[in-house]
């Protein structure tokens, strides 16, 4: 922390204000497949991180987000409360959150004391972060703030 502080400039990532222009630049064979819900494995996860990409700018946060040197570890972003750095991971599916789990349990990082996953899932806690499903990551920030 802080994280604007820590950033790197040449290491980013771009996204889209309005994820149908995502899917405007992407090839008439990929958009005939998303009008024809087909494939949609393959592009659900970009589509998913850029919708929740949106919602965080538009609730008052700047995105950033991690990739380790060796390419193994990788979050999707980061929120701040006053007292911790929270990683925030996008899941397409309700798979495995390794980097997530890794981030929270290494004592190399000090600032993480629990972290969120946005998926297709009911509200929980496990213990190491928190669930939510991706219509409510609107809430965040007020989420936090109130859970001081």
């Amino acid at each position: 922390m802080p994280l604007k502080g820590n950033y790197n400039p040449d290491n980013y990532r771009l996204y889209f204000a309005d994820t149908c222009l995502l899917i405007g630049s992407l090839e008439e064979e990929v958009q005939q497949d998303l009008r024809n819900n087909e494939n949609m494995n393959t592009y659900k996860c970009a589509l998913y991180e850029n919708i929740v990409g949106d919602m965080l700018v538009k609730a008052g946060y700047d995105l950033y987000f991690y990739k380790d040197d060796s390419k193994k570890q990788e979050m999707d972003f980061f929120v701040r409360d006053t007292n911790s750095l929270i990683p925030v991971e996008v899941k397409a599916n309700d798979n495995a959150t390794a980097s997530l789990n890794n981030l929270i349990d290494n004592d190399k990082y000090k600032d993480i004391k629990y972290g969120i996953k946005l998926c297709n899932k009911n509200i929980g806690f496990n213990g190491k972060f928190y669930t939510f499903p991706y219509f409510l990551t609107f809430l965040l920030k007020r989420y936090l703030k109130e859970k001081r």
